[in-house]
């Protein structure tokens, strides 16, 4: 028997003082840390890291460090909490628009795209356009994360001490269509990857499939006012997916980048499949669990 209050959750009569609220946190602060070990794997690969591809390799794991350490502070000081949260946040977000600019422009040759066609040859085989924009969502998760909602499900944020603002969506909503953002765009950049190898495998085309679905279920589900029993357990059913396809797909990866079954040959990493690349299916369907528990307010769920 799980019950919630505002205080936490109650499971088989033993109490829990943890929040939805806070568990995204910890999860946001997790993803800022292995965003940056991800971006290092990346760049870091061909032995080439520019001076400003280390501005996000440093940011992850210095993020995920101060909202830990934010986490603490919001034990007795809140308010000074919530400031040190939000200018992580902030700069999670910037860092993320920076990086998109910075693929993009490394996807365009000085003579310019050229023709349509071509250009689509570009975005396949250029940087990840998309991956940098997950610090951006990593950062607008946090900022919902951080303040509350009152009264609950009325879209009115409130940042303890500062500043209010109005959202035409709940706190659980925000959070679901954001979660399906993330997966939209975790689906694109594993559509440009496998689009390399003009799909070749037929595997890839699993996380295209169930992708499709769970970014259309999820933001459906964020959409509606008033959601079925339903139309939750879809939600949760494609997460579970998600979790799955994630797992499957870094067991794939890695076996691609192996010779002889032991030896990994980063030269194939860093030209085939990304080692940690399939995990963000995973994370994004674990970031749609927590967008799916229970906030303890009637009203907005």
């Amino acid at each position: 028997m799980i019950a919630v209050t505002p205080q936490g959750f109650v499971i088989a009569g033993r109490r829990i003082p943890i929040t939805r609220d806070q568990i995204m946190l910890l999860m946001v602060a997790v993803n800022e840390a292995f965003l940056g070990l991800d971006i290092y794997l990346a760049h870091g690969m061909n032995g080439t890291i520019r001076p400003y591809e280390w501005i996000p390799i440093i940011f992850g794991p210095v993020a995920g460090l101060l909202l830990l350490i934010a986490g603490v502070i919001a034990l007795r000081r809140r308010r000074e909490a919530v400031l040190l949260a939000f200018a992580v946040f902030a700069v999670s977000i910037v860092v993320g628009l920076l990086g998109a600019y910075f693929h993009v422009q490394r996807a365009i040759p000085p003579s310019g795209p050229g023709a349509p066609g071509r250009a689509l040859d570009l975005a396949v085989f250029a940087p990840p356009i998309i991956g940098p924009l997950t610090f951006s969502l990593i950062g607008v998760l946090g900022v919902i994360a951080a303040v509350y909602e009152d009264p609950p499900g009325s879209g009115r944020m409130v940042a303890p001490g500062l500043f209010t603002w109005r959202v035409p969506f709940s706190k659980t909503r925000q959070y679901l269509i954001w979660v399906g953002l993330g997966i939209l765009a975790t689906l694109l950049s594993s559509v440009l990857d496998h689009g390399r190898f003009n799909f070749a495998n037929a595997l890839v085309w699993i996380p295209t499939v169930v992708g499709v679905f769970a970014t259309a279920a999820t933001i459906m589900l964020g959409l509606i006012a008033k959601p079925s029993r339903g139309d939750r357990i879809t939600v949760l059913v494609s997460m579970v997916a998600l979790i799955v396809v994630g797992l499957i797909g870094l067991y794939l990866h890695t076996q691609s980048g192996l010779v002889r079954g032991t030896n990994i040959v980063p030269e194939r990493f860093l030209r085939g499949a990304p080692l940690l690349a399939p995990m963000l299916f995973a994370d994004m369907g674990a970031l749609g669990l927590i967008a799916l528990l229970p906030s303890g307010a009637a009203a907005e769920d």
